[in-house]
């Protein structure tokens, strides 16, 4: 069966960090575009990190570029998202994806597997 879950969740105080982890399994993830999306309350799944299978290059979206760093370990089949200086804004649930191919690769409709989501609340 294949499979991504998620861990590292939960609630945060502003400014600090959280380390998301999504391991694979039923599927080798060496290959594929991965990535970390984020659902905020009342909001649409933005794609908010990823990396492209084909180069290696890691692409940010502009609110988390500089504090959030996506990082993937293929003997582990795993990968992650070290979130530092946490906002109230970057509540929401974060998801985990694999895509086959990806031209766009934080375009949500270019993913295969999705992992169940994990709640991350950064509040005070």
């Amino acid at each position: 069966q294949l499979q991504l879950v998620e861990s590292g969740g939960g609630l945060v105080q502003p400014g600090g960090s959280l380390r998301l982890s999504c391991a694979a399994s039923g599927f080798t993830l060496d290959y594929y575009n991965i990535g970390w999306f984020r659902q905020a309350p009342g909001k649409e799944r933005d794609g908010i990190s990823c990396i492209k299978s084909s180069d290696g290059v890691t692409h940010y979206e502009h609110s988390v570029e500089g504090r959030f760093t996506i990082s993937r370990d293929n003997a582990k089949n795993a990968f992650y998202l070290q979130m530092n200086s946490l906002k109230p804004e970057d509540t929401g649930v974060y998801y985990c994806a694999a895509a086959r191919s990806a031209y766009q690769c934080l375009d949500k409709y270019e993913y295969d597997y999705w992992g169940q989501g994990t709640q991350v609340t950064v509040s005070s």
